[in-house]
């Protein structure tokens, strides 16, 4: 009867700790990404309604694949304790930095980049799933080092360790992805409590490089971009140039945007991307084809909730139980922030085109599952805050 009892409150305490785990998570981020996640479908399927012969739903159930996987993965991930990413954030960059090397021995060259590796019928894009091993990674290293984070070598060593993987994202070549990991490894530096002077310097830095690789450099003889790189940026910077060529993709984009109007053209007369004058309309110009089909009420709502999603990620990290957890936060929110800025802002000009993934929405299984998988840190961050699960963690000396 003592050992029936024991049992009996035993299984009552568990399932108690399981029903108070899920209430912690924090249900409106949940809401507000499985809202995208279905919007994006949504907008795929209109996108992409007349780009496979005979299949209009191609690329809808290839989405809808990822995303199963993803929430898949986000599920596995909510069970984690962030506390395990921190204590093995060494294996986890040496994993991050093994599987950008990986590309260029196993991928084959699409369109002159190497970013994809074939497994079977699927394929993946390393770099997508580095984003958020690299924040785990870097915030682990600076968590280690929190008392000494004031240091101008705590920081200049946490940035040799970021570069190797961005500088090797960088000669697939992607030069998107490799500014994430920059945005990322900013945040993961400012949340750590990095001084601001040593912030300053290395985004003085950070602004020479930049106008060494786009004009002195190159007016030595020495050229750092690949040529479509060049022109694209060029085509920033001077928009009329070529707009029959150079700037050919913004200027469609552009026209797509504003044709859109208030309510939008519907699928069947959105012309620039039924009828392909609006090209990579759904990877890289996936917003500017939903601005045209969907309008001005679409485009809002899907910003809405991307406005959403960061402000419910910016709470996990107000709620994080110790430092490891709340640089991670801010590290994956930044970069989720980041791609979303990037990749609208240059579908109206306002931002070079570097081929940033729209999160949820730009078709690619890597992107969709990442996030999600992403997502699940944060909640399992949440879930055991500085009032849930689990005693906070001290930083180590």
């Amino acid at each position: 009867m003592i050992a029936d009892t024991s049992t009996a409150r035993i299984g009552y305490a568990e399932r108690t700790d399981v029903l108070g785990f899920v209430r912690r998570l924090d249900w409106l981020l949940l809401a507000a990404v499985g809202a995208l996640v279905v919007y994006g479908i949504w907008a795929i399927a209109g996108i992409t309604r007349f780009d496979v012969t005979g299949d209009e739903g191609y690329y809808v159930v290839r989405q809808g694949i990822a995303a199963g996987l993803g929430v898949a993965g986000l599920v596995v991930l909510l069970t984690i304790d962030p506390d395990v990413y921190r204590r093995a954030w060494k294996p986890i960059y040496v994993g991050t930095v093994s599987l950008m090397v990986l590309v260029f021995a196993l991928a084959e060259a699409n369109r002159g980049s190497k970013r994809w590796i074939e497994i079977g019928p699927f394929q993946f894009q390393p770099s997508e799933f580095g984003k958020l091993l690299f924040v785990l990674a870097l915030a682990g290293f600076l968590a280690e080092r929190a008392r000494r984070i004031g240091e101008l070598r705590t920081v200049l060593a946490c940035v040799g360790l970021g570069l190797v993987p961005m500088l090797l994202v960088f000669k697939q070549p992607d030069i998107g992805t490799s500014l994430v990991y920059a945005a990322a490894l900013a945040a993961v530096l400012f949340l750590a409590g990095a001084r601001w002077t040593h912030m300053a310097a290395l985004a003085a830095v950070g602004l020479t490089v930049i106008v060494s690789v786009l004009w002195l450099l190159p007016a030595a003889g020495l050229d750092v971009l690949e040529p479509y790189q060049k022109a694209r940026l060029t085509g920033f910077t001077n928009p009329d140039e070529d707009p029959a060529g150079l700037t050919y993709n913004v200027t469609q984009s552009i026209t797509a945007v504003g044709s859109g109007g208030f309510d939008g053209r519907g699928v069947a007369d959105a012309t620039q991307t039924r009828l392909d004058y609006l090209p990579e309309h759904a990877t890289d110009f996936v917003f500017a084809s939903f601005a045209e089909q969907r309008g001005f009420v679409g485009a809002a709502i899907l910003l809405l909730l991307y406005l959403l999603v960061v402000w419910r990620g910016l709470r996990v990290v107000t709620v994080a139980r110790d430092l490891y957890s709340a640089t991670v936060a801010g590290g994956i929110v930044v970069a989720f922030l980041f791609q979303v800025f990037v990749n609208v802002g240059m579908t109206m000009g306002i931002a070079p085109v570097t081929g940033i993934p729209l999160p949820f929405v730009t078709v690619g299984g890597s992107s969709m599952v990442a996030n999600l998988l992403a997502v699940g840190v944060l909640q399992a961050i949440h879930a055991r805050g500085s009032t849930g699960f689990g005693p906070p963690q001290r930083p180590r000396r």
